[in-house]
């Protein structure tokens, strides 16, 4: 069993588009309507191969009771906590080359007797999980440390922690000691205040934070793969160029991919990039099945330090 927690879940319209004009009336080629946020996506795509998952999401209004369904319809035990407002929606416009356009809510402001509901429904949740998956933004109200609180409630239940957000949220999670973080190269930078023109920069701000006592860092470089550096070594996993048709919630999978191979070592790092590389490919956030997933184009080799980025870290 896996637990995901998704503070912050939304309903995810996406539109396909031909092309992309500011200020001109659009229409629309396709529209799909997914129960979105990154939590939820990691247990969708879980779900979607045989994986047992468990949900927890803070829901409200209309929109909450339509998101509980859509999961409850993919099998996917469900932990709602009930919010006096409504779940966001955010809109993504997707153009034929891939490109997205991705507008986001901010979400509803959670009291504090909701924050601490969602908290205690969370730690309820682990009894007899292998790991637990804190996933996305924090919607205004929670404590940046929400995260650090829940992985020092899981590690005491005997489960892992995964870790995926940024900022604040983040670096606020670390004091919780998380088993694997998954930010991508501008996160990462972020976080430990480097530049990451190279493979090696990443390794070292890697291994700065092992030192501060996360398990292992997964670092996404898009078209380039992804990283993953824990104290048994480094790997760097790369697949043949592909033609995306939505890079949102791929991710998402690939955490998915992670955890659903174990969550450490290049297995794992093959399981997640087979996974964000099907992703990638699908519409909307559409998650990968069994019959997606191409794990033998997948190229795991150990990390080369000298290997430049296309896309450095920490640029823009």
């Amino acid at each position: 069993m896996i637990v995901t927690l998704t503070p912050n879940p939304s309903l995810d319209r996406t539109l396909e588009v031909a092309a992309l004009h500011r200020g001109e009336v659009l229409r629309a080629t396709t529209v799909r309507v997914d129960a979105g946020g990154k939590g939820i996506n990691v247990a969708r795509a879980l779900r979607a191969n045989g994986h047992d998952v468990r949900a927890v999401v803070p829901v409200g209004g209309h929109e909450g009771d339509h998101l509980v369904d859509t999961l409850a319809a993919l099998s996917i035990d469900v932990v709602a906590v009930p919010l006096a407002s409504v779940v966001r929606t955010n809109v993504s416009l997707v153009e034929p080359d891939g490109t997205v356009t991705k507008i986001n809510a901010p979400g509803p402001e959670l009291s504090a007797g909701e924050t601490a509901a969602l908290t205690r429904a969370t730690i309820d949740a682990i009894d007899g999980a292998a790991w637990v998956a804190g996933c996305g933004s924090l919607p205004p109200g929670a404590p940046d440390d929400l995260y650090a609180q829940v992985a020092a409630a899981a590690h005491e239940a005997g489960a892992r922690v995964a870790i995926d957000t940024s900022g604040h949220a983040l670096a606020a999670a670390l004091p919780g000691r998380p088993d694997l973080i998954k930010p991508n190269a501008d996160e990462l930078a972020a976080l430990t205040g480097r530049k990451l023109p190279t493979v090696g920069a990443i390794l070292d701000a890697a291994h700065e934070l092992l030192a501060r006592g996360v398990g292992a860092v997964v670092v996404s470089l898009g078209a380039e793969g992804a990283l993953l550096i824990d104290g048994d070594g480094a790997w760097h996993a790369t697949t043949p160029p592909v033609t995306p048709r939505s890079n949102v919630g791929a991710g998402d999978s690939l955490v998915a991919g992670l955890l659903a191979a174990g969550g450490s070592g290049p297995n794992a790092l093959t399981s997640g990039v087979a996974y964000g590389t099907a992703a990638v490919q699908l519409p909307g956030t559409s998650v990968p099945g069994p019959d997606d997933l191409d794990l033998a184009a997948v190229t795991v080799t150990e990390a080369d330090p000298d290997r430049s980025l296309k896309e450095p870290g920490g640029t823009r």
